[in-house]
């Protein structure tokens, strides 16, 4: 059972996964160290794309063999990542990862009509998994960087996303809590109405390949005391895999406080939703967050 992110390298290695991933202006240390890792750890063989001379001075420093990468030499930022996701487009990459550049000029190309990676009327959305040393499993959520008030239906389609990264881990019936401030049923907090309204999707099917339950406040989803101590009884409650947040401010805020105030915490993200899975992670995270995040997203495209 995979519970920690190092069960995912040793998953992967037992299966011998090797897939091919595209990585979009890839000149900066953490980017290129993160690669150098996963590939050493054989689950990827990358395409740096981006100016040579910068990869090649970035890998001098880092004592790293550029010949470990294949890379495809594009000095200008905006054409690296344009041409970085036109090979994950034309199938020459299973993995999109974002390096030195700005989220906005990676989304515009991911997004692009032509050449991007979003279906027809898709949803773009992101999916996180957090292992904090003060919790039995991997915890699963969204969204916290690209919905900022989903919708009824675009929750239904996020818990779809949630459960499907869930079972690539190889859960096969997550416990989905819909997160609200409190476990009651209150008319006056459209999150309770919403996660009582998912919940039941979830046990007529109309949800796939989950158990579910909601409202659900934070501190019953997660902790077996509070719902012992609230007499609370739910299939989900103390034992959730996986967090739908009402909004990206809720997710985006327990994201981070995992990442700033829980000691030992490790983290993953990706955008999910796209035709292969994209790793975004922030320029400012770790060469560890990056590491996680290409695993998951190899888990996901292995699935």
């Amino acid at each position: 059972m995979i519970t920690k992110f190092a069960d995912v390298f040793a998953e992967l290695k037992e299966k011998g996964v090797c897939k091919k991933m595209v990585a979009a202006w890839a000149v900066d240390e953490h980017t290129i160290e993160a690669c150098a890792k996963a590939t050493q750890l054989g689950f990827v063989k990358v395409t740096l794309v981006g100016d040579e001379a910068l990869i090649s001075k970035t890998c001098q420093q880092l004592g790293i063999d550029t010949g470990m990468f294949e890379i495809v030499n594009e000095p200008v930022e905006l054409k690296a990542v344009a041409k970085a996701v036109q090979l994950v487009h034309d199938g020459q990459g299973d993995v999109l990862m974002k390096g030195l550049c700005s989220t906005d000029k990676f989304l515009r190309a991911i997004l692009n009509k032509e050449t991007g990676l979003l279906p027809p009327k898709g949803l773009l959305s992101h999916v996180g998994v957090i292992e904090n040393p003060n919790y039995h499993k991997l915890i699963f959520l969204t969204d916290m960087a690209v919905i900022p008030a989903p919708d009824f239906r675009q929750k239904v389609k996020l818990a779809g996303f949630v459960t499907s990264v869930a079972h690539s881990f190889g859960i096969a019936k997550p416990k989905i809590a819909f997160i609200a401030a409190s476990e009651q049923m209150l008319d006056s907090m459209p999150a309770c109405v919403e996660g009582a309204m998912l919940a039941k999707m979830c046990d007529r099917g109309q949800i796939k390949g989950c158990i579910g339950d909601g409202p659900l406040a934070l501190d019953v989803a997660v902790d077996p005391e509070s719902v012992q101590i609230k007499k609370l009884v739910s299939p989900v409650a103390g034992d959730a895999d996986c967090l739908l947040f009402p909004n990206i401010e809720s997710a985006n805020v327990f994201w981070k406080t995992n990442s700033k105030l829980a000691v030992g915490v490790r983290q993953a993200g990706m955008l999910v939703g796209t035709s292969a899975p994209c790793v975004l992670a922030s320029r400012a995270d770790s060469v560890d967050t990056k590491l996680n995040s290409i695993a998951e997203a190899v888990m996901f495209v292995n699935k």
